[in-house]
């Protein structure tokens, strides 16, 4: 049995990575622990790369607080602005095991330009899309991809996927012997 920390007490999240890990390993039988860590990145990350970045500083910060396990993981949502002005939303997971990284992007989509007008203002994608569909905590639920997809596609399974992903390097481990190795393993 395989511990995994989740850098995170948002049950869409818990959920995405306990699908994942279960597809890409159905042999393996987990434990989902959770915790709350900081991203140390902004409230609502604004770029590409900030995005990363919180999604790997969770991780990192689960790996710290919650040593003993198997897998830690990191999931950061954020948006950019695109060469024409519009609004682009989507996530990174990252997940560690003791001396290896994976990671992995969720899908990308444009968002409404009166969502996108509420972040520019500095509400948090979720506060926003909370304000235009009248909702309340729409994050820890169907997230702007359910609500603007109608359902079709929801925040766990747009999550899932870059899960999935982000564990391509844990399940193929002989492809990814010298690559992606942790400078500071757990």
């Amino acid at each position: 049995m395989k511990t995994i920390i989740v850098a995170s007490q948002n049950p869409v999240k818990i959920q995405a990575v306990t699908d994942g890990f279960l597809l890409m390993f159905p042999d393996e039988t987990f434990i989902v622990r959770t915790i709350s860590v900081p991203s140390g990145v902004s409230h609502q990350p604004r770029s590409d790369a900030e995005t990363v970045q919180g999604a790997l500083n969770r991780a990192t910060e689960a790996t710290r607080r919650l040593p003993k396990a198997d897998f830690w993981v990191g999931i950061e949502g954020g948006v950019e602005e695109t060469a024409e002005g519009e609004m682009i939303a989507f996530a990174w997971v990252a997940i560690r095991d003791h001396d290896r990284l994976g990671s992995g992007r969720t899908g990308t989509f444009f968002l409404p330009p009166v969502v996108a007008d509420l972040i520019r203002q500095g509400k948090e994608l979720g506060e926003a899309d909370d304000i235009i569909f009248g909702r309340i905590n729409s994050k820890q639920d169907n997230g702007a991809v359910g609500l603007l997809t109608g359902n079709v596609i929801d925040r766990v399974q747009l999550y899932e996927q870059a899960v999935i992903l982000a564990l391509i390097p844990f399940k193929n481990s002989e492809l990814y012997l010298n690559t992606r190795r942790i400078s500071n393993p757990v």
